[in-house]
């Protein structure tokens, strides 16, 4: 087969990594792709945004199938374009995709289907959603409406954060036309987990858990970023968390898009709270999380890529999937400044030192070849990913080829994966 590969990030890298493993793979193309994914792939300088390249290369190259990684191209309908020229697509509509890219569709959705999520209510006016805030009481959340690369869900403390948080989407215009509608929500307590699943529209095959770290700092502090590191599987999801999230949430949300006029085929991702209630979404995304994603493929014992050809062409899911028994842990190494201001154009060194632990894969987010070398090139430059026969040596593996890396400026967390070393 012959497959395009949408995107450039770690997420992307991770999706060419698995997929080049495939005995089905005649050719593999990636646009834009990474100096990590031409390890896989042939790179084409096409960006993600680029709906008319896109398609054009599609065609280009006879694409057998092609396989969207991020969530901008699905937003902006590259799918439905793909669909339109008779090209096999991996990915959901983009009135599909509007389970993402409008935080506003989705409570919305969630509310008149009664999928468990916190309470919320929606506001374009300051001085109404500052009202609210006062009847919600501190902590509370405070969305964007539309895409904000993984940044536009502020956790307030105080009445005088949300009061900022709402200043810098309404007034200041900080999101851009993202912010311009903001979601005011309860904070619910409880322990987070990244929950996948792949649908036809119809049935849903799940994958393994993770759990994401999402803010710069350890112990959770510090603002939100796109991920600081995840590791699979995650303990708070167990075999009955998972039917309860099937039954409450996965099945009656694709069931409820099909209603809506907008069935759902792709990668969907379920942000949890589980609460002492039972499972509450915090969010939707319409693909693979990152940094998760690279946590969950190498423990992903099956081909993957007869499993998304499946779905591009409707002929059903298979029952189940294979999984390796090891944990997995992915660390995000970050540019200094991110995520407000990251610096690029660092020299990085080290790689062939952490690649050569057994175990480990160094999955490219932002990275870039300049004079023969590689240099930093995004916030998020590298997910450093091992495996190992239980969490405790899978960290203790990752952080030992972490400690080979350097460029100047890194940041990293060294909590990865505690929660589930402090779990009885």
């Amino acid at each position: 087969m012959r497959v395009l590969l949408v995107g450039g990030g770690g997420r992307e890298h991770a999706l060419a990594w698995k997929l080049a493993q495939s005995p089905r793979l005649g050719r593999l193309v990636a646009a834009p792709g990474n100096p990590g994914v031409a390890r896989h792939a042939e790179c084409a300088a096409v960006r993600d945004n680029e709906i008319d390249n896109l398609v054009a290369l599609a065609k280009r190259e006879g694409a057998d199938l092609v396989v969207i990684g991020p969530e901008l191209p699905l937003s902006l309908g590259l799918a439905d374009r793909l669909g339109e020229a008779g090209l096999a697509v991996f990915g959901p509509s983009q009135a599909a995709a509007r389970l993402e890219s409008s935080k506003v569709f989705s409570k919305d959705l969630m509310a008149r289907y009664g999928i468990p999520t916190a309470r919320f209510k929606i506001f374009q006016d300051a001085a109404a959603a500052r009202r609210f805030c006062r009847e919600l009481g501190a902590p509370l959340v405070v969305k964007a409406d539309g895409l904000a690369a993984g940044k536009g869900a502020i956790v307030c403390s105080t009445l005088d954060e949300a009061d900022g948080a709402l200043r810098r989407c309404l007034e200041d215009g900080a999101f851009g036309a993202a912010g311009r509608t903001v979601v005011v929500e309860e904070f619910m307590e409880g322990e987070e987990a990244s929950f996948f699943v792949v649908t036809d529209g119809t049935s849903a095959l799940p994958f393994q858990a993770a759990q994401d770290h999402k803010t710069i700092f350890d112990g959770d502090r510090g603002p939100n970023t796109g991920g600081m590191g995840a590791y699979s599987p995650a303990p708070v999801m167990d075999a009955a968390a998972e039917r309860r999230v099937m039954d409450e949430i996965v099945t009656p949300t694709i069931a409820a898009m099909a209603r809506e006029g907008a069935p759902y085929a792709g990668v969907l991702y379920v942000g949890l709270m589980i609460t002492k209630d039972g499972p509450r979404v915090v969010e939707f995304n319409c693909r693979f999380g990152d940094p998760e994603c690279q946590a969950i493929l190498p423990r992903l014992d099956e081909d993957i890529l007869p499993v998304f050809d499946a779905v591009a062409r409707g002929r059903g899911l298979p029952a189940s999937l294979r999984w390796r028994p090891e944990s997995s842990v992915c660390v995000v190494l970050a540019s200094r400044g991110y995520p407000a201001a990251p610096k690029v154009g660092d020299p990085i060194s080290g790689l062939d030192a952490a690649g050569a632990l057994p175990g480990v894969n160094l999955f490219h987010a932002g990275t870039a070849r300049h004079d023969g070398g590689l240099v930093t090139a995004g916030g998020r430059v590298l997910g450093v990913q091992a495996l190992g026969p239980d969490i405790r040596s899978a960290v203790a593996r990752a952080y030992e080829a972490v400690g080979r890396i350097r460029f100047d400026g890194m940041q990293w967390r060294s909590d990865i994966g505690q929660r589930a070393l402090g779990r009885p």
